[in-house]
């Protein structure tokens, strides 16, 4: 009866095949009428790093080193991208703010090279523009508060740039925020989560109509800044801490705290973020979205995958061209259409439009001008033109000389 068994397996391989197409053709059905959205991608770092960004030499239709190029973007219906200006942590009390300037400069450079793919988008009404004329809207966040040089000023000119986003720490404390590796043990506390100029830059943020991205930060900051700003906040790129004990993901108290905020966590897709383990697939991914969904509700989820930004990213979401077969899976769990919608992009569309209205709120409230501590800052790199009381940072001056001798040492041994 070899023959009885070969029939069962092909009437099971097609009504298999037959119900995955037709789950496939619902998830992009979703995908053509809501756009997706994606928090977090990292393809300027990848111009840098590859090209040191001589975009004169890419042609991102046929660039096949990366987790994204335009022909991956079309089959992934990839609606809306925050792009990560991203320069590392090496950067900070050096260079950082010439370097994001530098990656800023980057996006508006691929928008303006590739005008019948990519839009250039400041609000959440862009992205809808963008999406109803076929393009992908494309919007900038700064990944780390070392790139604002603890400069008030500095971060009005990026939003004035189109930054729109700041994640408030990268993997490095600032003079003003700890980052999640405190929590780790790796890196101690500096300021028991946000100094007072920390607190200033929230609110500032609050006042301009920027995006306050809590990933990478320590656990006290996520708390301290969702007591005191005055709109949702996003992470722009993390999971679930229950589902994988990585500090970078958030905790269940955390998550009932962005719910009450009526904020959003944007799922990463890096395997350590998803299982802890260097391995990962698509189904472990959809896990987070379960268990957010169970935590907080749909109303609070997103997708960040982190794409071109770290080395391992799950079997079956390879590069962005496989954001229809997450959606996929989620429906085979069950999602509702609406709660599809709702992670798709709506809840990010909400909460950019109620940041909106909270700086339309403020819009009478002047700039804080107030400027950090002269010895909160004071290094070898940095001036102290403008500071009247320059007590503080006399004895650390006569040890700059030290410093540079020991600093060049090092190098030399």
């Amino acid at each position: 009866m070899d023959w009885v068994k070969t029939v069962c397996l092909v009437l099971w391989a097609f009504t298999f095949n037959s119900v995955a197409d037709v789950v496939k053709e619902q998830a992009l059905k979703l995908m053509a009428d809501t756009p997706l959205i994606d928090g977090h991608n990292d393809l300027p770092w990848q111009m840098r790093k590859l090209f040191n960004n001589q975009l004169n030499t890419v042609d991102l239709y046929k660039l096949d080193t990366t987790h994204t190029n335009i022909p991956k973007i079309k089959e992934g219906h990839l609606s809306a991208q925050f792009w990560a200006a991203y320069v590392p942590c090496d950067s900070q009390y050096k260079d950082a703010v010439r370097q994001t300037l530098e990656q800023i400069d980057v996006i508006h450079r691929m928008c303006h090279e590739y005008p019948e793919v990519f839009k250039f988008a400041a609000s959440s009404q862009d992205i809808l523009d963008a999406f109803a004329q076929n393009k992908t809207a494309s919007l900038i966040g700064v990944e780390g508060g070392h790139s604002i040089d603890s400069s008030l000023g500095t971060l009005r000119t990026m939003y004035q740039l189109g930054v729109r986003y700041l994640t408030i720490t990268h993997s490095c404390n600032t003079p003003w925020a700890d980052n999640w590796l405190v929590d780790t043990g790796s890196e101690p506390e500096e300021h028991g989560g946000l100094s007072e100029f920390g607190k200033q830059v929230i609110w500032e943020m609050n006042r301009i109509g920027m995006l306050i991205d809590l990933s990478h930060v320590s656990e006290k900051v996520m708390n301290q800044v969702l007591d005191i700003s005055k709109a949702p906040i996003i992470f722009s790129h993390s999971s679930a801490y229950s589902i994988c004990n990585n500090k970078r993901n958030v905790p269940d108290d955390v998550l009932m705290r962005v719910k009450e905020k009526r904020g959003i966590v944007m799922v990463n897709f890096y395997n350590n973020y998803v299982t802890c383990k260097n391995t990962a697939n698509i189904s472990d991914v959809a896990d987070h979205f379960d268990h957010i969904k169970k935590v907080a509700g749909s109303s609070f989820i997103g997708f960040g995958g982190d794409y071109d930004g770290v080395p391992r990213v799950p079997d079956g979401l390879e590069d962005v061209s496989k954001y229809p077969d997450l959606v996929a899976e989620l429906l085979r769990r069950k999602w509702s259409d609406d709660e599809i919608r709702d992670a798709l992009g709506r809840n990010l569309l909400r909460v950019f439009r109620e940041v909106e209205l909270v700086r339309d709120h403020l819009n009478g409230t002047k700039p804080d001008d107030k400027p950090i501590p002269l010895q909160e800052v004071q290094n070898p790199c940095r001036t102290d033109f403008g500071y009247q009381d320059k007590s503080s940072s006399a004895c650390i001056k006569s040890f700059y000389p030290l410093v540079l001798v020991l600093t060049l040492l090092n190098k030399l041994l």
